[in-house]
This record gives structure tokens, sequence and C-alpha cells, in this order.
């Protein structure tokens, strides 16, 4: 099949050192361009984003500092890649909420002129959430086979959810579970300890402000400090505790926070 364009569509993904658009930098780009006569146009390259990548990003897209550090910067690849992108629409997935704000972010940096305002944007994941349904009620008829009558009503959400957890356990027990990198992370178990284990993330707060790294140590989720360790933060920059007790966290964050700095003994 071929797509129907009236101009040429890139079709892009981003590798970066985190999730905060403010903060965070591209480490590698991936573009395929296609044209409206159906040829096709692929470009890859590093990118050194002149921050340290946190070893947990990094075991996750599998770049580390050492793989990027002669790579050029943004910047210095920013005008061409303006030029190479001009009068382009662009596509990928997530790219409403992540690609094109960190891409966009990254051309302001170099004070290069990049527009989206007159580009068509195609979000491959809108189409999938559109078309797939990932809510209770997609859910109780895929494992379930029945429609949920009285969605949203408390008691038949209930119920239906646990029709569902059931039929999820006997379908799927016994099978392994791997991440989108191909670990292995456990086997579906009729035991409530290792559904535990499988479906919560290593937070230490109910917000994931701050979690467990590969270490197991307590580290920063967010900011200036993302994947440095709590306790370190806290003994270098007291101040960085008050900002946070002040700040509008939830209360567990907070509640959690002054847990390890009991524990250290800090202040």
């Amino acid at each position: 099949m071929q797509l129907k364009l009236k101009n040429p569509l890139v079709v892009f993904d981003l590798e970066t050192t985190g999730t905060t658009i403010s903060q965070d930098r591209i480490v590698e780009m991936a573009l395929i361009k296609v044209m409206p006569d159906g040829s096709v146009e692929e470009k890859c390259r590093r990118i050194n984003p002149t921050i340290p990548i946190p070893t947990e990003v990094s075991l996750i897209h599998g770049i580390y500092d050492e793989d990027v550090k002669d790579e050029p910067t943004f910047k210095q690849v920013a005008k061409s890649l303006a030029t190479w992108l001009e009068g382009c629409d662009l596509a990928g997935f997530n790219i409403l909420k992540f690609d094109v704000p960190m891409l966009v972010e990254e051309f302001l940096r170099a004070n290069v002129e990049f527009d989206v305002d007159n580009r068509k944007l195609v979000d491959a994941q809108k189409i999938f959430h559109l078309m797939e349904k990932r809510n209770l009620t997609a859910a109780y008829k895929f494992y379930c086979g029945k429609d949920l009558e009285g969605a949203h009503s408390a008691l038949a959400d209930t119920q239906a959810t646990y029709e569902v957890l059931l039929s999820q356990i006997e379908k799927y027990n016994g099978e392994k579970v791997v991440d989108l990198l191909g670990k292995e992370l456990g086997v579906i178990e009729n035991d409530v300890n290792t559904l535990h284990a499988l479906t919560n993330k290593k937070m230490v707060d109910l917000a994931g402000r701050i979690v467990y790294n590969d270490k197991n140590q307590e580290v920063f989720n967010f900011g200036k400090h993302r994947g440095k360790p709590v306790a370190e933060v806290l003994q270098r920059e007291p101040s960085f505790y008050d900002w946070m007790m002040k700040g509008d966290f939830p209360l567990d964050t907070k509640r959690k926070l002054t847990q390890i700095r009991l524990r250290n003994s800090f202040g």
C-alpha cells in the first residue's frame, strides 16, 4: 500500500536523556521521509546531548555517554535538519505528547526556526487508541466475551474488573512476561505477590516522584535531580527538601521524602 500524500511525510522517533521536555535532550534521531511519488529516504544519527544520560535511561535505549561523546550537538545539525524537514508533514508514535514538543524545544534552544503550525501531524498512537479501546468495557469484552452493562457505575465496574482479573490469570497462567526490549520480567501466576511484582513499578511514593534505580537506591524521578540519589541531594542541597515541602507535591511524596531525610539524619 502507498500513502496518498500531497507533501512529503517524515515518520520519526527520538531517543532522549529523559522525558522532561524543558530539561532533557535528544541522543538519537531516526527519520524516514516518504515522498508523494512513493520514494523513501532514511536518516538515523546520534546526537551529543551535552548533558549526562542517566544510567536507568541508557538501560532502556542502549545509548551511553561514551557512545555520543564524539557526535555533533543538536545545535550543530539544527540548520541542515530544518532544511531537510522543510515542507514536510510529520508522523510517529506518541509524537503529539512527546517527540514533536521535544524536537521543537531543541530547535528553539538552537535558535533555528522550526514551525509546526502549518504542518500536518499524524500520531499512530492516537489512531491505535481510537480504534483499539483500552478501557474496562473493551477488556471485559475481550477477556470475558460479554458486554458491560451499566459501565461507570461502581458496582458494575468492580464486578467486571474481578471477572477480567480471573480471566487474565486463566488465560496467561504460566506465560512469561517480557518488556519492550525483550527482558524477562517474570511469569504470570495465580499468586497475588507475583502479580503485584509484575504490575507495580519500583516507586517509592505513589506519584512516582521518587523511584528505585537498578541499584535499589531511592532516586528523584523529575527535574534537575532526575536519577540522582535522594540522600545525596538532600545532603548536598538541604534547601531542596524545603522547596519540595512547600511546593505543590502530594502529601504522600512529602511523607516519603521526610522519611528518607530522617533515616539519613539530615537536618
